[in-house]
């Protein structure tokens, strides 16, 4: 059975043994249920005494160390440690979390109050300056924050009589605080002459500014204002841990295990020593006490919760217990009854009643226990101790056996053989001991195969063979009783095993993540009846895999609870249950095992909310691994958004180069060029990897994006305005409700969300700090107040923000896999949804948190990837778009309906007033009714439905779209291919725009005296573009093989394209169609250039280091031009047609004389004076100033020079296109810059009149076209980001 998925049984957590009374403090209450709430491990627990029942609140992730009570005693707030902890508030009735505060502490939470009316609360970190923390914690905000002391603070509290006081105290200290707007400003506490300075413990608050207080030499200090007025000597006779005010007056507990009862003035009025009683011992020390009515609990240092009744005080009820501080590591179960035994480095061994749920025995050692075994008829009980040493005891009154001793290192494991004759003992020192039972544990037999430590043991079901795990992850088999090692494996050829707990063999190779060396994994064991198995690991989590698992990297059910390792976890004699026990939290588990049948009964249950990222209930996805994924998904999941250098690193870069720019300050520069550009058309969209990036404004107007450029497009007037704040890709778009504005995400180390308005094309509010690498997905909530965005970074993290105010609501880790949408609930703004890869989310805002809840499939299927989803038309309804074709339809967070709507991935959903409509990769838009029952009507987008006012040409019928919107009676459609089309009702198509497909753009071409323009494109096309106001792609073919350069001929008629495979092509500059064809090259072809004049050479330069030069005339080649060290860059030809120009990507220039290509050397001076047909090289003396100072790690990829030989025009690996004054000369000249393009701008063209300037994006797909002015022209318009040289300073140094 090579199932990899996760198995369909489920663990849930029915009883937690312990209380944290270790290192914590007043972190037991009644709440207003009567119920009893504390915290054990990762777990904040709720016990009923009056049903003997436990609920858990499990939003923790890691070790809980405080906890604060609502004045209403209905809600908790508890604190964590961690490297980046919060606070929880949940509700103790429910369970379920109602806020998150987080991003704020590091290291831990220490102590926690509520304020008076219970609005506010405070919260003291772990950090170095014990930060105190005042949060307004149902919005999740902080009000205030100040460093708290140099030291230990171990209690704060609320001026219940004041308000905006508190009071904090610790180590040395004691401070009083006044909070006035956001500040928080303390005073010292003065001692003065009335008693010791001495560390504080614990404090409480009464009227008229009276303070009292706990010390740590047993005294009680009371302060009035700051002052100490007065002491209580010998309160209690060690340090006070715990004070506790309520209506009755006060309690307070310490290190001597008393508890003292005082009246409102402090007077004394009972002592309770609970040494003294029948449950106490010497030794025992109070950590907590709470006083409600003639109820009083206390907590101890050993894990016990004692209960109180006020008028029987000397008969305290012990209602619960745990092992002491130290680490537990031994675990057995009993072979016939639900019984479980423990023993710890507390020296104790303990045994528990599952059924019952209590400590039914225990039994002190001299030595820690590390391991426990008991015989199979249940009579004896066997305790391996860290000093080498074993005991045996009778499990019927705990009396002593045997004590043998020898080893010198700790027994890790020991187990009895399934016939009872034996027992196995594995120590430290590498070796199993074999002992005879009968024989009064007499030493039969010794294994000695391992090299290192023993850490697991199994016998086979007939008693006859033993396998061993040690330290080095080893697998070991031995003969029994004899110990001799066995090395034929044929001998173990079906071998039954007894039970399965070692962590390696093949029946358990599963367990261990796909690359994964390491033993992080403590404890296994197999139920093999049920075919699954638990393992424990050093990350306090608790797995459920299928028995066997045979291979790396197998599914699972994930549990927290536990905070740091869970050292052990075995299956109850009758597979019921599960314990798990903690080594550091030192905590017993008790999980009920549900079987699949149980689970459909149970379906009911909503799915475990999840905080942060722990959803306790499955690894990232249930399903097996199965490469089940669409292509054009698959591919868009492995676009890498990472870019080497950002330009937010520009400034640091410049920093570097420090010298550079003195020496460069320091010489005259060629100013600037006084003329200027100013963008006027993009031909382009970014569908290929974005969704619903495309909408109709109120106005009618078309908004969408491509590059790092926004763009408004007038369909009527057939122009576009540009939205040019964004200086990197960008990814996603979101349109707002009510008015006509629209947030963009782009791409970015820091990467930000710009929200601007379409009329004005200004920025109304940039949001950053936030998301790493980039943004990909943003919605607005239905009031437009709020935004939601992912990230993509690795957490594919989601931030709610109120966008005005650019702050920060709520953020959460989203997913491990790609998120495509957030969508946030019209009808209830708390409320959102993410899809994306093998992930449907249904998420609520809790304070500054999100909690997150997997879509319930029950029986219906499996999580498909989703692609697109909406909100329908009650709060509770939700319809998602998946991978395969169909549509989900979701009741809250149920799956209760899915539909086939298209062949492939629906990529987009809309919808409407009465309805929906849908886009899939198969090319078709489908309207539906509102319940997604009946189609109403599709549209096919093919060529024959293209309308005849259409710009351009459709590449393919049905293409995949990828965004859908409706408005002003049609249908607006972007598809992947990078097109946006208009549909109307009645089915006529027009195209509106378009450009490249996915893949470089690197090739272009202006005509020699028309205003068009050519481009060739990784994507296999070659298209012809109209540079004139009718903008609209002319004429397109599809090639065999992308293509990185083309060029006209000097008479406008042919057109030459150089190919990625070494092939070249001339073809009909009109029709496309072929004239003549070659292949010389086996590498891409990266530059053709035809000779002047007549046009009698071609000039054909590849990237392994010729320029092959052609007669066109006769189609012959006649010459090759040799010695370039590096692929050829550039290539231009003199005015003659008898020189060429070549540049290398060694960064050479170098000259060859047509036709037969022999190389010349000529000096600079020289150059100069020849006579260019052409200018586009990046290198020689004329052009030196066009190269930045960050040189070394960017390049200049591209320039053109204009005809009046006076603006070279250049474009890097930056996105900039910049303009220069010719000739550049001198280092770092200044220029003029413009962003628009994303990444590196691969080719810049001036037409043959320069009137525009034509750029390409390389990967942005992008064609730009920018219109040249002349200087004086600018006063028309206001400069905005695109006049970059008025960084007086920074001019041209990039």
């Amino acid at each position: 059975m090579a199932d990899r998925s996760a198995p369909s049984c489920h663990l849930r957590l029915e009883w937690v043994y312990g209380y944290r009374g270790h290192q914590c403090r007043n972190n037991l209450y009644y709440t207003a249920a009567k119920e009893i709430v504390y915290f054990v491990a990762g777990v904040g627990v709720v016990y009923s005494p009056r049903e003997h029942r436990q609920k858990f609140y499990l939003g923790h992730q890691d070790d809980i160390i405080s906890l604060a009570l609502h004045p209403e005693r209905v809600l908790v707030a508890t604190g964590q440690v961690g490297k980046e902890p919060y606070i929880c508030v949940w509700d103790s009735y429910t369970v379920q979390t109602v806020s998150v505060l987080k991003d704020v502490h590091t290291h831990g939470i220490a102590c926690l109050a509520f304020d008076l009316d219970g609005q506010r609360l405070v919260s003291v970190g772990l950090d170095s300056k014990n930060t105190v923390c005042v949060w307004d914690w149902r919005r999740g905000k902080l009000l205030s924050m100040a460093p708290g002391h140099t030291d230990r603070i171990f209690d704060i509290s609320w001026d219940l009589y004041q308000p905006n006081k508190l009071v904090s105290c610790g180590v040395k200290h004691i401070k009083f605080w006044s909070l006035c707007g956001n500040s928080l400003t303390p005073k010292r506490g003065v001692f003065g002459k009335t008693g010791d300075l001495q560390t504080i413990l614990c404090l409480a608050c009464a009227r008229d500014e009276v303070t009292y207080s706990g010390a740590l030499n047993g005294d009680i200090y009371v302060w009035k204002g700051i002052n100490l007025v007065r002491t209580i000597q010998g309160a209690h006779a060690a340090g006070i841990f715990s004070m506790n005010a309520c209506e009755e007056g006060f309690a307070t507990g310490g290190r001597d295990g008393c508890v003292r009862l005082w009246d409102l003035n402090f007077k004394p009025i009972t002592v309770i020593d609970l040494r003294e009683t029948d449950q106490g011992y010497k030794g025992l020390s109070v950590r907590s006490v709470c006083w409600r009515g003639d109820h009083i609990l206390v907590g101890t240092q050993d894990s016990e919760i004692f209960e109180i009744v006020v008028h029987e005080r000397n008969k305290p009820f012990l209602i619960m217990q745990g092992h002491c501080e130290g680490e537990l590591w031994a675990l057995a179960v009993h072979p016939t009854k639900p019984l479980a035994m423990t023993g710890s480095d507390d020296r104790s061994v303990r045994i528990w009643s599952l059924i019952d749920h209590a400590l039914i025995a225990r039994c002190n050692m001299e030595e820690p226990i590390r391991c426990a075994a008991v015989s199979t008829d249940g009579i004896h009980l066997a305790l391996g101790m860290k000093d080498g040493s074993f005991t045996v005891l009778r499990v019927r009154d705990m009396t002593e056996v045997v004590h043998i001793k020898d080893r010198k290192e700790a027994i890790h494991e020991l187990k009895y053989s399934p016939d009872g004759n034996f027992l196995a003992v594995g120590s430290n020192d590498s070796s199993v001991d074999i002992y005879g039972v009968v024989q009064r544990y007499k030493k039969v037999g010794e294994c000695i195969g391992s090299l290192s430590f023993i850490t697991h043991m199994d016998w086979s079901s007939d008693s006859k063979y033993l396998q061993t795990n040690d330290g080095n992850g080893k697998r070991l088999f031995y003969r029994m009783p004899s110990g001799k090692e066995v090395t034929n494996k044929e001998e173990l050829k079906g071998v039954q095993w007894a039970s399965w707990t070692c962590v390696s063999g093949l029946e358990v190779n599963g367990i261990w993540p796909k690359y994964s060396d390491i033993n992080d994994i403590n404890s296994v064991d197999a139920n093999f009846i049920g075919q699954v198995m638990v393992t424990a690991d050093d990350y306090g989590i608790v797995k459920l895999f299928r028995y066997p698992c045979l291979r790396k990297g197998a599914k699972f059910k994930k549990y927290l609870g536990h905070s740091a390792h869970v050292t052990n976890v075995r299956w109850s004699h009758d597979h019921q249950w599960v314990v798990s026990i903690g080594g550091a939290d030192h905590s017993v588990f008790q999980w009920k095992f549900v079987p699949d049948r149980k689970l459909k009964d149970s379906l009911h249950i909503a799915p475990q909310e999840s905080l942060v990222d722990s959803n306790s209930d499955e690894s990232d996805s249930d399903q097996s691994d199965v490469p089940e994924l669409d292509s054009e998904i698959e591919q868009e999941t492995q676009i890498t958004y990472r870019r080497q250098v950002y330009k937010e690193d520009l400034p640091q870069l410049k920093e570097q180069c420090k010298e550079k720019r003195k020496s460069a300050a320091s010489k005259r520069r060629e100013r600037a060029p006084g003329n200027s550009i100013r963008l006027h058309f993009v031909h382009g969209y970014r569908g290929y990897d974005c969704r619903s990036n495309l909408f109709y404004t109120q106005t009618g107007e078309i908004v969408y994006h491509v590059a790092a450029v926004g763009v408004v497009y007038n369909r009527q007037q057939n122009t576009q305005r540009f939205y040019l704040g964004h200086d990197d890709d960008i990814l996603c778009l979101a349109i707002h409700p009510l008015k006509d504005y629209v947030a963009t995400g782009q791409v970015g180390r820091d990467s930000s969300i710009h929200i601007w308005d379409t009329e004005t094309i200004k920025p109304l509010s940039v949001l950053k700090g936030y998301h790493q690498y980039g943004v990909c997905a943003v919605d607005f909530s239905a009031d437009g107040k709020r935004l939601a965005s992912v990230g993509i970074d690795d957490n594919h993290t989601i931030v709610l923000w109120d966008w005005k105010k650019g702050e920060k609501l709520s953020a959460v880790r989203g997913s491990k896999d790609k998120i495509f949408v957030v969508k946030i609930n019209p009808y209830m703004p708390d409320k959102l949804i993410t899809v994306g890869i093998k992930h449907m989310k249904f998420w609520r805002r809790a304070g500054g948190g999100l909690i997150g809840r997997k879509g319930c499939i029950g029986a219906l299927g499996r999580t498909d990837t989703m692609m697109c989803a909406v909100y329908g038309w009650t709060e509770e309804m939700a319809f998602s778009g998946t991978s395969t074709g169909d549509v989900c339809i979701w009741r809250d967070v149920f799956l209760i309906n899915t539909v086939k709507a298209h062949d492939g991935p629906v990529f987009s959903m809309h919808a409407l007033e009465k309805g929906f409509v849908t886009g899939g990769k198969d090319g078709v838009v489908a309207l539906w009714d509102d319940t997604f029952e009946r189609c109403l009507k599709t549209y096919a987008i093919k060529r024959a439905a293209l309308a005849p006012g259409s710009k351009g040409l459709l590449l393919e019928d049905n293409p995949s779209i990828r965004a859908i919107s409706l408005g002003h009676g049609h249908i607006l459609v972007g598809t992947k291919n990078g097109e946006i089309l208009e549909v109307d009702k009645s089915g006529p198509v027009t195209l509106l725009v378009q450009g490249h497909m996915e893949g470089e753009v690197w090739g272009l071409a202006t005509h020699p005296h028309l205003p068009i323009c050519a481009t060739v494109s990784d994507d296999k096309t070659l298209r012809i573009w109209d540079l004139s106001p009718s903008h609209c792609m002319l004429a397109v073919r599809k090639l065999k093989k992308g293509g990185r350069c083309c060029c006209f001929s000097p008479d406008g008629k042919a057109l030459a394209v150089g190919l990625n495979d070494g092939s070249f092509l001339i073809v009909n500059a009109d029709t496309l169609e072929d004239l003549v064809s070659f292949q010389h090259r086996k590498d891409v072809i990266s530059e053709i250039r035809f000779s002047p004049g007549a046009g009698k050479y071609l000039a054909v330069a590849s990237c392994d280091n010729f320029v092959d030069i052609y007669n066109v005339m006769s189609s012959k080649r006649v010459g090759i031009c040799k010695g370039a060290s590096s692929y050829i860059t550039h290539m231009d030809w003199d005015i003659r047609g008898k020189l060429l120009q070549v540049n290398t990507g060694a960064k050479e220039q170098l000259f060859f004389e047509a036709p037969r290509g022999k190389k010349q050397t000529i000096p600079s001076l020289e150059v100069e004076k020849i006579g260019w047909a052409s200018w586009t090289s990046v290198l020689g003396s004329c052009c030196e100033g066009i190269w930045p100072i960050i040189g070394e790690v960017t390049d200049v990829t591209a320039s053109c020079l204009t005809s009046d030989s006076k603006v070279l025009a250049t474009g890097d690996d930056f996105g900039f296109v910049k303009l220069f004054r010719y000739p550049a000369k001198g280092k770092f000249g200044k220029f003029k810059r413009y962003v628009a393009h994303s990444t590196h701008v691969t080719n810049v063209r001036w037409t043959y009149d320069d009137s525009l300037l034509v750029t390409v994006g390389g990967a942005d797909t992008s064609l730009m076209l920018w219109t040249y002015e002349m200087e004086g022209h600018r006063d028309s318009r206001q400069c905005d980001s695109e006049e970059s040289d008025l960084d007086s300073e920074e001019d041209g140094v990039m």
